[in-house]
């Protein structure tokens, strides 16, 4: 764990939980790729049954084959459809409430877990001073607004009464403050403040709220405008001396979402 971590608890007593998955409905926001398509297999892989959310055409290719995958895992348990593919772009309010309402009638039942993983990075590595403010916009439309309105969403729809979680995903950025970051980090900063608030502010409700603030993980977002020189560089900054894997992540997502108890944790932000 790096030296960024930063953990921060707040315990809300709730008598009633379980561990039973094969009847849950996971909602996983921008699961076509990176840590949100290795959370929802991880989730899968406990007997979850997941929407699988994407933002553009592009992505559909990948959450199509997701699904194929997630169907086809050998579950004995569970004989019905597990997993389904729904476009949606998390900073559009309207599109935000049609994905909810797609997996409601989807599944037929309210959603048990959402986690918004849907982000963007700036790849162009922009100074404060010189980020474009359409650019810095489009960072915020999607990491941050598209957070709040996933999460509104969820405070509204998730199970309550004990086994409701929502799980943001933020960034040690947040915390570490690189030069270059300022417009991700700000965003990621704005998505661990609403997760806080949001955790007091269900507090009695049986819902959990929480964050998982990633290190460097090795995926399609991170080595995007990164040459080699700045991995080795990253990787050589890591305690570990390599990056993180997606499976980190997801497990510690599981962990979250499935096997804490809501009077155990109810807001974390934690690097790795």
């Amino acid at each position: 764990m790096s030296r960024d971590c930063r953990v921060k608890l707040i315990t809300h007593h709730h008598p009633r939980y379980h561990h039973r998955t094969t009847h849950r409905v996971d909602i996983v926001t921008g699961a076509s790729r990176g840590i949100g398509r290795g959370v929802a297999l991880h989730l899968a892989s406990l007997g979850a049954k997941l929407v699988i959310n994407y933002t553009s055409p592009s992505s559909k290719t990948h959450a199509d084959q997701l699904v194929s995958q997630i169907n086809s895992l050998p579950i004995s348990s569970i004989t019905t459809l597990r997993a389904v593919a729904i476009q949606a772009d998390v900073s559009d309010e309207t599109r935000v409430k049609a994905l909810f309402n797609t997996a409601e009638q989807t599944f037929n039942t309210q959603p048990h877990i959402v986690i918004t993983s849907a982000g963007i990075f700036d790849s162009k590595y922009s100074s404060i001073f010189d980020i474009e403010a359409s650019h810095f916009d489009r960072i915020f439309g999607i990491n941050t607004r598209g957070t709040f309105l996933c999460i509104k969403e969820a405070a509204n729809r998730v199970k309550r009464g004990g086994g409701g979680r929502i799980v943001t995903v933020s960034s040690s950025v947040a915390g570490s403050l690189k030069e270059k970051y300022g417009a991700y980090a700000a965003s990621k900063a704005a998505v661990e403040a609403m997760t806080t608030i949001l955790a007091k502010e269900l507090k009695g409700s049986g819902i959990t709220v929480n964050a998982v603030a990633p290190g460097p993980v090795a995926t399609e977002m991170f080595f995007e405008g990164k040459s080699e020189e700045m991995v080795k560089k990253v990787i050589d900054s890591c305690p570990l001396k390599r990056l993180g894997k997606v499976e980190d992540v997801a497990s510690l997502v599981g962990f979250l979402a499935i096997y804490v108890k809501a009077y155990q944790l109810n807001y974390m932000a934690m690097a790795l």
